[in-house]
């Protein structure tokens, strides 16, 4: 498993790139670099050949980490439409949503099959907070999952 990392923890990661560049381009030896810039040896060797190959636009930092999206921006907004429009509309008996019967919506409408947990972590990138008690659903018979930009 990797580690999650702040965007100042990738600035500061680039702006030590840049200064080992910046070392060899003078000459330093990869070795000495290392040591200056407190990494391995090999990250300085590996750095030299991206520096050689892209200049320094090869030591720039990435602008996302980890895993893409699986679900564009389009399908996204297409989802909460079809949140919006409500269980029913969607061929359910109630208003209920759940997660597994937004996980199989998903999986009819985009043919993406998520977990559960992705599902929930979907719904909270799209801003969606889901209501559990009875008493929001007797208030809100037209269905208890709502966007937080309707409130």
């Amino acid at each position: 498993m990797g580690t999650k990392r702040d965007l100042t923890t990738l600035k500061e990661l680039e702006r030590r790139r840049r200064l080992a560049a910046e070392l060899l381009r003078q000459g330093v030896r990869p070795a000495e670099v290392a040591r200056w810039v407190k990494s391995s040896r090999q990250s300085v060797m590996r750095w030299s050949r991206l520096l050689e190959r892209d200049g320094l636009r090869g030591l720039r930092r990435a602008e996302r980490v980890g895993r893409p999206p699986v679900l564009t921006d389009p399908q996204l907004r297409r989802l909460a439409k079809l949140l919006k429009a409500g269980a029913v509309a969607a061929g359910y008996a109630t208003e209920m949503w759940k997660l597994p019967r937004i996980a199989v919506l998903i999986q009819r409408e985009f043919g993406v099959r998520l977990a559960t947990s992705s599902v929930w972590r979907t719904l909270q990138q799209m801003g969606w907070s889901v209501q559990r008690t009875s008493r929001v659903w007797q208030h809100n018979p037209a269905g208890p999952m709502r966007s937080k930009q309707t409130r």
